[in-house]
C-alpha cells in the first residue's frame, strides 16, 4: 500500500465535503489533513489533521504547494493552487467532484481568466450554484474511485 496524504483546501471547503472526506478517511485509515486560515473543526483520530496557517492573501494555499508531494491528492476549487499541484504530479479533485489533470487545467485556467476580466469590466457574472446533494454524490464518488486507486497502487 503507497504512503500518501489527501490534502484539503479547506478555507472555501463546503461542510458537505468535509463530511465525506472525514468519513472516508476514517473508514481507510488514509492520512487526511485540512489547511486553512481559521479554525476548522475536524474529528478526532490520528489521521486526521488539521493545519491553521496565518490570516492572509494565498498563504494556505502557499503552504499547500510546499507540503504536497508527488502522489498526494488535492481537494480544492483554486485553479492556480490546482495548476501547481497538478505540475507537482499531484490527484485534484474540485468540491463538485471534478478531476482537475493537465489535460483540462489550462482550458479552466482560461475560462477563469475570461471571467475576471468580464468582470473588471463592471460585467456581473453571478458565481457557481451553491453545492446541493447532487454535487456531494458526484464528489463521493470521484474521491471514492481516486482513493481506492491510490490505495491499490
Amino acid at each position: 500500500m503507497s504512503q500518501f496524504t489527501v490534502w484539503v483546501d479547506a478555507d472555501g471547503c463546503p461542510n458537505i465535503i468535509k463530511e465525506v472526506l472525514f468519513k472516508a478517511a476514517q473508514r481507510t485509515g488514509v492520512q487526511l489533513t485540512l489547511v486553512a486560515n481559521h479554525y476548522v473543526k475536524v474529528p478526532p483520530a490520528k489521521n486526521i489533521a488539521f493545519l491553521q496557517v496565518e490570516q492572509g492573501f494565498d498563504v494556505a494555499d502557499n503552504e499547500l504547494v510546499q507540503r504536497i508531494e508527488s502522489g498526494d491528492m488535492l481537494i480544492t476549487s483554486d485553479l492556480p493552487l490546482a495548476s501547481d499541484a497538478i505540475a507537482k504530479q499531484v490527484s485534484v479533485i474540485n468540491f463538485r467532484g471534478e478531476a482537475l489533470t493537465k489535460e483540462n487545467i489550462g482550458s479552466r485556467l482560461n475560462m477563469r481568466d475570461f471571467l475576471d476580466t468580464i468582470r473588471s469590466s463592471g460585467v456581473h457574472t453571478g458565481g457557481p450554484p451553491p453545492l446541493g446533494q447532487s454535487d456531494k454524490q458526484t464528489f463521493a464518488n470521484t474521491f471514492d474511485r481516486v482513493l481506492t486507486q491510490k490505495l491499490n497502487s
